[in-house]
């Protein structure tokens, strides 16, 4: 199918979806979609059996999208920038502590405490796995991805203190567990594990370049919007940001999510109160909402259709069950002991660990790095315990996290 015609499959699969998700469902929208495209990808596949090539051409269709490629190298781009020009930008300097703490510390002690928990559940499961693939797990499985929490967050009235703690450390952390990620990738597949100096090396290059570089683009875009008063025209730069930035990152090998985070924080703070009229800064943040309503929907509606192609066996769904609590526990233990760390210059909310555990929901990166791993049973065997982890997330953690918030006196509104 040409590429037009498969992006304007998904974008009327995204608006449908959204609009039965809304009039019928009344869940968070990204719920929804998901929900609504893991039904559809099921129907298909048992109604497969009885009409021969039906799973099968759905399968075709779905496999012409790679959804690696289309998340690191493309909408990652737009979510993240999004995100911190989004972000409220007073709150997040209030909770920056915790929230730098959670997204570096925090994320990678939950990288090693998940290899180490699930090595040992693997070994339970009969699948004997090294540490190469148990660290991989770990960096893919820790970055966080609140989007389907924050819409609930502000339902139920919750603090904005909590609020801008997980937005601000998904913004982070995606960068960090990215660059864990990779860094682990490209060391193991020279054949020689890495010394540790090399790791932590190789780890600083990719992140503090990635920064940098943002900073400087950032930084430069500032400049260039100074000079202009369009919103046209200002809408555009800050597209060309985000896109030249994060590409450019790409290229030198540096962390391009990283890169964006940066960018897009300095257009926040520094480009739209000094370098945009107030007609501007609506009509930008109005545009960069819509991309990142757009980007969201379709990244769900992706992932639900991608149990279409996922390699399923009995081992891996057992596996991967037992990977939700290792997840949880690890997410749990991280967050403890990041918050603990800044305990002397900011004390957390009460209820902050239980509410950041279980609205720490794994998302689109999780799925798009497992695929980034070479075909084959190690890349199998990960693909399919992490596609598990993600959608126990989003479903379970995500619709019952009015709940919790409720349960542990955070909530101030109604809970949906």
């Amino acid at each position: 199918m040409p590429v037009f015609g498969l992006l304007s499959t998904l974008v009327c699969l995204a608006a449908a979806f959204s609009l039965l998700s809304h009039r019928f469902l009344r869940l968070p929208r990204a719920v929804g979609v998901m929900l609504l495209s893991l039904g559809c990808s099921l129907v298909v596949a048992i109604a497969g059996r009885a009409v021969p090539g039906l799973h099968a051409g759905a399968a075709a269709l779905v496999s012409h999208i790679d959804f690696s490629a289309v998340v690191l190298h493309g909408m990652l781009a737009f979510l993240l920038f999004a995100g911190a020009m989004q972000l409220d930008v007073s709150a997040l300097r209030r909770q920056k502590a915790p929230v730098l703490s959670l997204a570096a510390f925090g994320t990678l002690l939950s990288t090693l405490t998940v290899a180490a928990l699930l090595k040992g559940v693997l070994h339970i499961t009969g699948l004997r796995a090294g540490w190469v693939l148990c660290l991989l797990f770990g960096a893919l499985i820790s970055p966080t991805d609140p989007i389907a929490v924050l819409e609930m967050l502000r339902r139920v009235g919750a603090p904005s203190t909590l609020e801008a703690q997980l937005s601000g450390e998904s913004l982070f952390n995606d960068g960090v567990g990215a660059v864990l990620f990779v860094t682990l990738l490209t060391s193991f597949s020279n054949g020689r594990t890495p010394t540790l100096g090399s790791f932590t090396w190789q780890l600083l290059i990719r992140s503090g370049g990635g920064i940098a570089l943002g900073l400087a683009l950032g930084y430069f875009a500032y400049r260039l919007l100074r000079t202009v008063d369009s919103y046209r025209v200002e809408e555009l730069l800050t597209l060309g940001l985000a896109m030249g930035g994060y590409a450019l990152a790409d290229a030198l090998h540096l962390s391009a999510p990283l890169e964006v985070v940066a960018a897009g924080l300095l257009a926040s703070t520094q480009a739209r109160p000094h370098a945009m009229s107030e007609e501007t800064r609506i009509r930008v943040d109005q545009f960069w909402d819509i991309i990142d309503d757009l980007m969201n929907v379709i990244l769900f509606l992706l992932i639900g259709l991608e149990m279409l192609v996922m390699p399923w066996n009995s081992h891996y769904v057992y596996a991967g069950l037992l990977a939700i609590p290792v997840a949880l526990a690890a997410r749990w233990l991280s967050v403890r002991a990041s918050l603990l760390l800044v305990r002397p210059w900011h004390k957390p909310l009460r209820g902050a660990v239980p509410a950041l555990t279980w609205g720490g929901l794994r998302g689109g990166l999780a799925v798009a790095l497992a695929l980034s791993i070479s075909p084959g049973p190690f890349h199998d065997r990960i693909l399919a315990i992490t596609y598990i982890v993600v959608i126990f997330a989003i479903v379970v953690q995500g619709l019952t996290m009015g709940k919790l918030l409720r349960r542990l006196g955070l909530a101030s509104g109604a809970c949906y």
